[in-house]
This record gives C-alpha cells, structure tokens and sequence, in this order.
C-alpha cells in the first residue's frame, strides 16, 4: 500500500510542478537570501554532529538514535543534524539552476558542473581525509562522503540538465520514491566475509554502505558511506526546484507551503504503514511513549531512505517558505546564519580540523588519551582506548566556541566573494 502511495506521488507531481515552471527565464543578479539562511544554519548544525564525533564519550560504542540504548538529549542532536546532508545537496542542485537562472548558457553550467564536481571528488579524498583523521597512513584512501556524492551528482547533473523539466522532475522523483525496492539486495564485506568483487564494489558505491580494498589484500582500504542512490535524484529535483525562484514572491510562497507540507504528510502516512520507504521498521517500545516516538522518527541515513527524504527535506522547503519573508527572523542573527551559507564549502572544510583540534586540545588538558584522534576510522572501531571524550554539554560547548572561531574567516570570505569575480572562487 506504501508503494502505491509513493508511485502515485511520483506519476502526479512532476506533472503538477512542470505545469506550474515558468516557460522563460529572466536573468537573476542577486543572491536569494532565504536560500543563504537555511544553507547557513543547517551547516553550523551539521558542525553539531562532526564535533559530537570528535568530542562525545559515546559516540561509537552505540547508535545515538537506538531508542533501545540513547537517551532522549542525545537522541535529538544527533537527529537534528539530519537535516544538513539532504538539504545540503538539494540546495546545491538549486544553486546550479541559479546559476542558469542568472544568464549561464546550459552549455556553460554543464562544464562548470562536470569541472567542480571532479574537483570536490579531489577534495573529498585528500583534504577532508587529512582534516578528519590527522594522518596520512597509504592503507587508508578516505571516506565516501556527503562531499564525493555531491562532486558525483553534480557530474550526472550536467548532462540532466538537458533533459526537458518533466522529465527531469520524474527522473528525480521515482529514484527517490522507488530505491528502497533495492534494499533486499545486499552484498556481504568485512571480517569474515570473502573479498569483495568488482560487481560488489560496485554495488556498495551505488546502494549499499560498507567498505572495501581499492584493488587486493594489500590496497587501500575505502569506507563508503554515502552510496551515490538515490543523491543523484535528490540533486536533480533540488535543479528543478530552483525554478520556483523566477515566480512571484506570493505565488512562490504558496508552493513552497504545498510541497513542503505534501512531503510532511506523506512521510506521517507512510510511516505510520510501516511497510515500504525505510528498512529500519518503527516499533512500540517497552521504555515508554516518548521511545515509540523516537523510533518513528528513526529513519535509515545511510543511504537515504524515501522517508528520511520526506522527513528532512518537507520541513526544509517549508522553512524556506518562512524565511521569505524579512521579518521572520532577528537582523543579526539571519545575517550571521547568511554569511556561512554563502561559502558552504569554506566552511565544510574549515569545520573538520576546527572540531578535531577543539577535541585534541581537551584531551590533553584533561589527561586523556588522545592518539586515537591521529587514527584512521578503521581504527576507531576496533581501537578505541578507554575514557576518552566527555559528557554531551562539552560537546555543545565545544561545538559554539567551533562555529564562533569560524564565523570571522566565512565573513572575510564571503566578502571577497562578494567584491571579486576570479572564476577559482566559485570552486570554493
């Protein structure tokens, strides 16, 4: 019956949205401000959950959003940080189309797309693996992360791009709505489990978390925790959302409230099915009400389920919604939250060592061993020493003092973003 439901979304919508996309472009110079706030404010959360790693005494002894073992402080920050990733490649699908929107011939957008999404791949496995391990070991190559998918997307998007709205907006949908059929198929990798072969490798970057040698027993070892379905598609419908942009303030509200409301309720149906859209089943707890709620609201991260879509990505669109209007939002504190949002990657990429050095610095002044912070995540796992990391308010200070010290560095940045046009800074 969830099946049904989600079909059924993914046959009427594109055919609702491509209605309703304007036929023409009028050249666009200026940002989109509600689009810089909620960008902004879902990186400093997003910085919540990489200094929660770094810092938390807990973090890899469970799953914080076991509602079995967690508690429910713990429970909601990690989950609040849900929100980063999802948004975080639909805006930059929407960024692309602003790109268009404000006089890109798609010809242009589609080289632009192809060169920065090889370049964040770069990135993704040599500068983020130096700033969350602090080491340069040959037997770890790096992590798949929300970095190489969005570098992949971007990649597949440039040739979406030429795609007619419609089907674009259908391509997007039905790989969101559907994938989770794919969840029965699973390939066996780790200790114990036979090396896996090409085809398995394949799979694990396509749908299935896991981890791998590049090439035999003594290559690289590479962790995938971001399989590239169904990102591509999220990307894809962030593109074809950016044309809400070129209707009217009022108009555009409307749809924003529509869409961002239809996925809300859509993800409570479903959900409340309990039959298709995640693999990770809810179910009534022993520990209480508040337990069966937060076993609701578990859905599967990795990769991203239909309903972890629905869940993140509908309070997303209605937050945009509103943030429309100026008013809805403190001056100071929406022009802080803008600043971040303008230079996301500076700022994703400046956050890792800043989390990891505030980590390093407190277990040194509190005695506590701190070698595990020059290790690979392989080694975290089966590594770890005892008593390391610190109570959950630490983590929450250590996160403010972390977004505090960088808010400096983004603002200078943004501001020469602001004043200057050298086409290397549209790669950071």
């Amino acid at each position: 019956m969830a099946t049904t439901v989600s079909q059924a979304s993914a046959q009427q919508l594109p055919r609702l949205a491509a209605d309703y996309l304007p036929n023409e472009r009028e050249p666009v110079k200026r940002r989109i401000d509600s689009v810089d706030l909620l960008r902004g404010i879902v990186m400093v959360i997003m910085m919540l959950d990489h200094t929660r790693d770094f810092v938390h005494n807990a973090w890899v002894q469970f799953d914080a959003l076991d509602p079995e073992r967690t508690n429910v402080a713990l429970f909601f920050t990690r989950w609040i940080t849900h929100y980063c990733a999802p948004t975080f490649v639909f805006l930059a699908g929407t960024g692309a189309y602003f790109q268009f929107m404000r006089g890109k011939r798609k010809n242009e957008l589609s080289h632009f797309l192809v060169t920065r999404g090889l370049w964040l791949v770069v990135l993704e496995f040599t500068a983020v693996r130096f700033f969350v391990t602090f080491n340069v070991q040959p037997s770890f190559f790096g992590m798949m992360q929300v970095i190489w998918a969005i570098g992949i997307s971007m990649f597949c998007l440039a040739g979406l791009i030429y795609l007619p709205e419609r089907v674009l907006i259908t391509f997007g949908l039905l790989m969101v709505a559907l994938h989770n059929l794919l969840d029965r198929f699973r390939v066996a990798f780790g200790p114990g489990a036979p090396p896996p072969g090409l085809g398995s490798k394949i799979w694990m970057i396509l749908h299935q978390p896991g981890g791998f040698q590049l090439a035999g027993v003594r290559s690289p070892v590479v962790l995938v925790l971001y399989p590239l379905i169904p990102w591509i598609g999220v990307m894809a419908l962030g593109y074809a959302f950016g044309a809400l942009y070129q209707m009217d303030h009022a108009q555009r509200k409307r749809w924003l409230i529509r869409i961002g409301g239809s996925a809300i309720a859509l993800f409570i149906i479903i959900r409340a099915i309990n039959i298709y859209g995640d693999p990770n089943r809810w179910s009534v707890q022993s520990r209480g009400f508040i337990y069966t709620v937060l076993s609701f609201l578990n859905t599967t991260k990795y990769p991203p389920s239909l309903l972890f879509l629905l869940m993140t990505l509908g309070p997303a669109i209605l937050a945009l919604a509103f943030f429309e209007s100026s008013s809805t939002m403190l001056t100071g504190l929406r022009k802080f939250f803008v600043t971040f949002g303008r230079v996301p990657l500076f700022f994703y990429l400046l956050q890792w060592p800043t989390a990891h050095l505030i980590s390093l610095l407190l277990h040194w002044i509190f005695g506590k061993p701190y070698h595990w912070l020059f290790q690979t995540p392989v080694d975290w796992f089966t590594n770890l020493p005892q008593g390391i990391g610190f109570n959950l308010g630490v983590v929450y200070l250590s996160w403010i003092v972390g977004v505090l010290l960088l808010y400096p560095l983004c603002s200078w940045f943004a501001g020469v973003k602001q004043r200057r046009r050298d086409w290397w800074l549209s790669y950071l």
